[in-house]
């Protein structure tokens, strides 16, 4: 297992679904994980930790676990299979044991950053930045693009606009990025499969 941080959010644009990318925190390697627009939104939010009246679903989780006396010690994605990735969050509980349950990476990274538990990936599902690569259109002609505020903007939307305008030196460049999805065709999850 590799442990790997939220490097950004985007949105793919030939099938306006939303785009979570891992980084592996000691590397360079990637992992893009298709979300919905709520687990976005959700992330987003917690990532510039702006709150909301009332608890969302994610909040919901993280007072469960804290009011049972657990802890979450780590969330691992382990493995994709149809395209279609799987997740276990790792909880310790008052007596010392663990309890692994089976969850989705979207709410399992939502879940992690509110109780700023460490993220862990399988390594055989990274992949490496190519840089040099072809920048040109994928055969399915998507691309990802950055959140942008504008008409129907959401308060998450902004903030991530905002979180990725304050990125780190080291976060990846946007124009490497979208080299990257722009190449990136639904044939290519194959190679990630255990």
């Amino acid at each position: 297992m590799v442990e790997v941080t939220v490097s950004r959010l985007g949105r793919d644009s030939s099938s306006n679904a939303f785009v979570v990318i891992l980084r592996e925190k000691a590397g360079t390697r990637l992992l893009p994980i298709w979300i919905g627009q709520a687990e976005a939104e959700s992330i987003a939010m917690e990532m510039n930790q702006i709150r909301r009246e009332r608890p969302l679903t994610h909040d919901l989780c993280k007072s469960i676990i804290v009011g049972l006396g657990a802890s979450l010690r780590r969330v691992q994605i382990i493995r994709v299979q149809k395209s279609t990735y799987f997740a276990e969050l790792l909880l310790q509980q008052v007596n010392g044991s663990t309890r692994i349950v089976d969850a989705r990476p979207s709410d399992s990274i939502a879940i992690a950053l509110r109780l700023s538990a460490p993220i862990f990936a399988e390594e055989a599902l990274l992949t490496t930045l190519d840089i040099m690569g072809d920048s040109s259109t994928s055969e399915s002609g998507g691309q990802a693009t950055d959140y942008e505020q504008g008409s129907g903007s959401t308060a998450a939307d902004a903030a991530t606009a905002e979180s990725e305008r304050q990125a780190s030196a080291d976060a990846l460049d946007a124009e490497q990025l979208k080299a990257y999805l722009e190449n990136l065709r639904p044939e290519d999850f194959g190679k990630f499969r255990l």
